[in-house]
């Protein structure tokens, strides 16, 4: 093998792997974005014509996220929608991908809502940016499961480096994020 052939085999894989990057980042979006109700930042993970099935709802981006956010808001306290093993399968412009997802929501009943499932995507490149043109929402399993007090939520000082926020006082969001608590030993 070639120099010149090893390099454009590294290439190709370094693109690919860049390609994966940014359709994880696109998920990332979605998740962080419904979770701290930030629409701009859900809406960047979809193609404004993109079609979702999710549940009981079939639409838009814009739709979507009004439906799911109005939900959470009405039935939770807090929300995490996590993403799990991730498969990707790159042709071009167009990828078809799985990824598996843990929600787990805390509800104002103090219960715990949990699903797992899957989220079917084709994720296209438009102008040089990957997102969300198609979903499906394979949910496969859902319960539910009481709750204990939130861990440490005595401690004094706990709030000063930021509270957690479904929106962007979250400080997830705070720049730079600084440490503003005493060292305990």
């Amino acid at each position: 093998m070639t120099d010149d052939r090893l390099s454009a085999d590294k290439l190709a894989r370094l693109e690919q792997l860049l390609d994966r990057q940014d359709i994880s980042d696109c998920l990332v979006r979605f998740s962080r974005g419904m979770d701290r109700f930030d629409r701009e930042l859900f809406l960047s993970a979809f193609h404004h014509d993109a079609v979702i099935s999710a549940g009981e709802f079939v639409g838009g981006p814009r739709d979507l996220y009004d439906w799911a956010s109005a939900l959470h808001q009405q039935g939770q306290f807090a929300t995490q929608h996590d993403l799990l093993n991730h498969s990707c399968d790159i042709d071009g412009a167009t990828a078809h991908c799985e990824t598996y997802y843990l929600f787990v929501g805390r509800n104002r009943d103090d219960s715990n809502w949990l699903a797992g499932g899957r989220y079917i995507d084709r994720i296209e490149r438009r102008e040089g940016e990957w997102r969300i043109a198609l979903r499906c929402n394979a949910i496969e399993w859902s319960g539910t499961v009481p709750s204990l007090p939130v861990p440490f939520a005595d401690v004094a000082d706990i709030h000063l480096n930021g509270v957690a926020g479904r929106n962007r006082d979250d400080l997830s969001y705070l720049r730079p994020l600084v440490n503003r608590r005493e060292f305990s030993r």
